[in-house]
């Protein structure tokens, strides 16, 4: 039985997305695990969709794992990703994602934009699931050296100055989803 991570997004430029994605390949890196990418709906609905399948509550409930990113909105996790946590009170009552590890990602414009109240954002609801919030230890080489993104909270991106991640951000990023995927393997299967 395949431990499954959900890897759910928010994106308004695509810099979320791609993160996303390299956190995917992390979850796929370890033997026995599937990455399940999904965003959520835009609220305007003017606005055009990322191209990546909207999330169910019962993909969440489901989960053996959760990674979940939103770009920085004025320090804080945008508005739609806020939105669908607003629509999982069931999940809280009925106690289906206590004890699930979780981690955050998340991009800026700028280094200090807000990416460490971002991530602190979008643990809130995590925490008060009960999830197991996990961030990236310093024992990850790219996390001295870096000059673009990634925290202890979690991965991140500055697109300032590209579009593209940085060599850095993608091992970051790449190691997170290890670290998440490794992990609710053993829980899975212990």
């Amino acid at each position: 039985m395949a431990c499954q991570i959900l890897v759910l997004y928010y994106s308004r430029h695509g810099s979320t997305q791609r993160l996303a994605r390299a956190i995917a390949r992390g979850v796929e890196s370890v033997d026995g695990c599937e990455a399940i990418l999904r965003t959520v709906p835009e609220l305007d609905t003017s606005r055009e969709e990322s191209g990546d399948i909207n999330v169910s509550i019962s993909e969440l409930k489901a989960c053996d794992g959760l990674a979940m990113g939103s770009p920085v909105w004025f320090g804080n996790m945008a508005a739609p990703l806020k939105h669908f946590w607003d629509q999982t009170t069931s999940l809280w009552l009925s106690g289906d994602l206590i004890d699930k590890p979780a981690c955050v990602f998340t991009s800026s414009s700028s280094m200090h934009g807000g990416q460490e109240s971002t991530a602190m954002s979008m643990m809130l609801p995590l925490l008060h699931h009960g999830m197991m919030i996990m961030g990236i230890p310093y024992s990850e080489p790219q996390l001295h050296s870096t000059t673009t993104g990634g925290t202890p909270y979690g991965a991140s991106h500055v697109a300032n100055s590209s579009v593209q991640l940085s060599d850095d951000e993608l091992a970051l990023a790449s190691a997170l989803g290890q670290r998440l995927a490794s992990t609710a393997y053993k829980l899975k299967h212990n």
